[in-house]
């Protein structure tokens, strides 16, 4: 019975994980998302990756100061991946999300505390929810030795801090490249509120971010 039951329970998570087939729509929906600013005058850039990139791009777009968010790949040397081949496990790369955000409006440290406390769970090793793999694993990625001390700083404090059970597992890496994901996995989320997935687990995990930093959002409660 015990078997019955494990082997049904992973069969429900291979029905609703994040690398499912592309939608059938997906050729002819355009996405609320925008691309990457041509003009980064006054804008600074962050790279995270923390499971499927339909919820945390959604989770960043909705803070204040973000000017725009980007799925994609990064953290792997292969060049142009894509969807099918990262989600199969046959690059190095994580899906991953950059974030376009005013430095003025929100900081760097405040996007750590997001991502480390609401954006994903930090403390499971190649794993998030349902999504099993390297390429869900947890990444901040640094520009600078300051943004390196910060990411550190904020493991440290939110591992004192016994949100989590276990010790957090984010890598910590220098970042190297960013490769943008497919035109229909930008804005994914809003684009399919009744998508089985997006339903079963990313909803959640934005609701759950929603009402842990609401002084945070574009749009309040």
């Amino acid at each position: 019975m015990q078997h019955l039951r494990t082997y049904l329970l992973g069969l429900l998570l291979t029905l609703v994980a994040c690398t499912q087939d592309r939608p059938a729509d997906a050729q002819t929906m355009r996405s609320t998302a925008g691309k990457a600013p041509t003009d980064l005058k006054g804008l600074a850039v962050a790279t995270f990756a923390g499971g499927c990139f339909w919820c945390t791009e959604e989770i960043f777009e909705e803070l204040k100061g973000v000017k725009e968010v980007v799925s994609g790949y990064s953290g792997g040397k292969e060049a142009q991946p894509t969807y099918e081949q990262v989600g199969s496990g046959q690059t190095s790369h994580a899906e991953s999300i950059q974030i376009y955000y005013d430095p003025k409006q929100i900081s760097y440290a405040t996007l750590l505390d997001v991502f480390f406390r609401a954006g994903h769970d930090p403390t499971t090793l190649n794993r998030q929810g349902p999504d099993a793999g390297t390429q869900y694993r947890s990444v901040a990625f640094y520009r600078t030795p300051q943004e390196k001390q910060q990411i550190e700083a904020a493991i440290k404090r939110v591992n004192a801090s016994k949100q989590y059970a276990d010790p957090i597992v984010t890598q910590v890496v220098t970042y190297t490249q960013f490769w943008p994901a497919e035109g229909y996995h930008q804005g994914y989320y809003r684009l399919h509120p009744n998508e089985g997935y997006v339903r079963s687990v990313s909803t959640p995990k934005v609701e759950k971010f929603r009402h842990k930093f609401p002084e945070l959002l574009k749009n309040p409660l």
